[in-house]
């Protein structure tokens, strides 16, 4: 009888299907919103169906929904599904920017000050420190105010310099907790250079919250632009979130009731900002285990439990006739509920094998 040895099978797709389950429900979900707002951002202005800055000048009032214009028309005659087509790709390019640049320098002074200690640690945090007592929107509202004509690149430049301290001191306390870890040390020993510390061991272990720090970032991003714009302080002459919703409070389009010119920018203000917060969301559950769901608890002892919980204590209790498991918690009270009950049950369990040995 000849055995035939087959070869085992890959285990590639096995380990792709685990992390691709193991990836928080917020964070899938808060990618596809994000990534159907970047996909309308690249080809929105070349499905656009008519040009968004045309003026029907016999027009004089707001048009609503029709074949033609499927999201209604502005008092001047726009058409508002063009407007919106080509402001969503201003908004999510001005995020994206302005979270790079603040994303890069968040990142580079706060490993630098974490890492390297000393008195470059207390210059750079008294430097994010004078930066983060700044009050960003008045500051806001005086530089773009000097700069009427300011491009998005020069707000996406402004949002980022006020933006990066708040991811720099979160970097910075990881960074000082990582290079006091046994293999940094090793690293050391071995004679790594200082920049291959940086890059191989201490960066890789931040990913998941460098990544939360830019979705973060960009959340900011997009929503101050929107409300600069919609205070009339952003770039007025190009097409975006904000400055459509300058124009419809511009034109009291509240007033006159045309819900089709205000609702689809402020709709998606909210979309877009709800895909952030769920992907910062998930990114933090998929870097911190006391943030996952339930979805992966474990069953112990008839109990949901989580890695994050205290580890529980298994007791048999050999019976005559019969095993019994006891399941007790590590309480920090002694008189807690959980030692009465641990007490009273472990009586019982006492008394009740007195009594058969009595009886036999």
């Amino acid at each position: 009888m000849v055995a035939s040895v087959l070869p085992a099978a890959p285990r590639a797709p096995a380990r792709r299907r685990r992390s691709s389950r193991s990836f928080p429900f917020k964070a899938k979900l808060g990618a596809l919103i994000i990534g159907i707002f970047i996909l309308v951002a690249i080809i929105g202005p070349y499905i656009a169906p008519f040009d968004p800055s045309a003026i029907n000048s016999a027009q004089s009032a707001p048009l609503g929904p029709n074949l033609v214009h499927l999201l209604g028309t502005t008092s001047s005659g726009g058409d508002v599904l063009s407007q919106l087509l080509v402001g969503i790709r201003s908004t999510v390019v001005l995020g994206l920017v302005t979270g790079l640049i603040a994303t890069f320098l968040s990142v580079v002074i706060g490993v630098s000050a974490g890492f390297l200690g000393g008195f470059a640690d207390e210059g750079l945090s008294l430097l994010s420190n004078a930066f983060l007592v700044l009050p960003a929107l008045p500051l806001l509202v005086v530089i773009l105010g000097y700069l009427p004509q300011a491009g998005n690149l020069v707000t996406a430049f402004v949002l980022s310099v006020l933006g990066w301290p708040w991811g720099a001191r979160v970097i910075r306390a990881q960074t000082m907790s990582l290079r006091g870890r046994d293999f940094v040390a090793a690293s050391r020993e071995t004679g790594e250079r200082t920049w291959r510390i940086i890059f191989f061991e201490l960066l890789p272990n931040q990913v998941s919250l460098i990544a939360a720090s830019f979705v973060g970032t960009v959340l900011y991003a997009v929503l101050t632009s929107v409300a600069l714009a919609f205070l009339g302080l952003g770039d007025l002459s190009s097409w975006s979130l904000g400055s459509m919703l300058y124009w419809v409070q511009n034109q009291n389009a509240l007033v006159l009731g045309a819900w089709w010119w205000f609702v689809p920018p402020g709709l998606c203000v909210a979309l877009l900002g709800t895909g952030l917060v769920l992907l910062n969301f998930g990114l933090d559950e998929l870097g911190n285990p006391r943030l996952r769901d339930t979805a992966g608890q474990r069953k112990i002892g008839g109990h949901a439990w989580r890695p994050a919980d205290p580890t529980p204590v298994l007791l048999n209790l050999q019976a005559p006739r019969r095993r019994v498991a006891g399941v007790f918690a590590l309480l920090p009270s002694v008189g807690g509920e959980g030692a009465i009950a641990g007490r009273s049950f472990l009586s019982r369990s006492k008394g009740a094998s007195r009594s058969r040995g009595e009886l036999h």
